[in-house]
């Protein structure tokens, strides 16, 4: 290999490598970084269906397929985890908001509420999980089927509460997902096949810096009005974002709650998987075309998608620390 090439391949590595390491820290710093430079959202605001896709596809590339056999053939654990995120955690919620009138009050609240039940896990969750010391296989594995069964159970939920909230019908809305999903697939499958599993491995901390940097696009352009929004409507603000970690925290003690038989540190990977909702792919699949209340609750939602992480570690530590 060329000495100049070799040079500019470790000059791009590196520091992708040094990210990497930053681990929880990096991850709770993009939404300051979000928040802190406005302009950085607008311009990367057309690029989040694009940060979303790439998200997808490094998330599919690093699935080992061995430990996918391993809990297919012991799959209790992953159907029970998969129904919960995808069926009970959007129907629950669904029902609750309905019972409060919150869709009445407010369409596009009670959307964005429902938007982020109705999501697939995020991508990333399996990378917060080995982060924080968790199962994170089994995070992926439940990730992956959530992922592929999304496009048939969100226009379900879509067509049962969202009624004219939401300009895309349930059936375009199942197409998008699909289409996206097996996109992303695709070129997750075409990556590995050139350069293999072993090659995806050696090179994990600067796909995890890599991982780092494309959530900076995402959180930038939905972080882009939560500092207008604050100085011009600070206590709706306020109260949205108290909204987004009680929601967060609900879930996750929820989530912890139905899935301690099956051990805390199982319960506690799975509880932060489900906490974390996949709101981008829903934006991606809907092109941005949402309500601005909408946008803002998806924008403060990411306080505690990304602090969580970091706040919760010490915690975890102590919890799954052997007796």
């Amino acid at each position: 290999m060329p000495v100049a090439l070799t040079a500019t391949i470790t000059a791009i590595v590196r520091p992708l490598a040094w990210l990497a390491r930053q681990g929880t820290r990096a991850v709770a710093a993009l939404v300051f970084i979000g928040i802190a430079i406005p302009p950085l959202g607008e311009a990367l605001r057309p690029f989040v269906t694009e940060a979303v896709f790439l998200l997808l596809c490094i998330s599919f590339m690093r699935v080992d397929l061995s430990a996918l056999r391993l809990y297919l053939r012991r799959p209790a654990i992953v159907v029970a985890a998969t129904g919960w995120t995808l069926l009970a955690v959007p129907a629950m919620t669904g029902g609750f908001w309905l019972a409060t009138g919150l869709r009445t009050a407010s369409p596009d609240l009670f959307l964005g509420l429902m938007l982020q039940a109705v999501a697939s896990p995020m991508m990333a969750s399996p990378s917060l999980a080995a982060l924080m010391g968790l199962d994170a296989t089994l995070v992926l594995i439940t990730l992956v089927t959530g992922t592929a069964l999304v496009p048939l159970t969100a226009p379900l939920f879509a067509y049962l509460f969202f009624g004219s909230a939401l300009t895309l019908s349930p059936v375009a809305l199942g197409a998008k997902l699909f289409l996206i999903l097996a996109g992303a697939l695709a070129v997750a499958a075409i990556i590995r096949l050139l350069f293999g599993l072993a090659a995806i491995e050696r090179h994990k901390a600067p796909i995890d810096g890599l991982n780092i940097l494309i959530l900076l696009v995402f959180v930038c352009a939905v972080m882009g009005p939560v500092a207008p929004s604050f100085w011009h409507e600070p206590l709706l603000a306020l109260g949205l974002t108290l909204l987004a970690f009680a929601v967060f925290f609900a879930l996750l003690a929820g989530t912890m709650l139905v899935f301690r038989r099956f051990g805390m540190e199982r319960a506690l990977a799975l509880a932060l998987m489900v906490s974390q909702r996949n709101m981008g792919l829903m934006v991606a699949a809907t092109d941005g075309v949402l309500p601005g209340l909408t946008w803002l609750y998806f924008a403060l939602s990411q306080f505690p998608i990304y602090l969580a992480p970091q706040l919760l570690k010490p915690i975890v530590g102590r919890l799954t620390k052997p007796r």
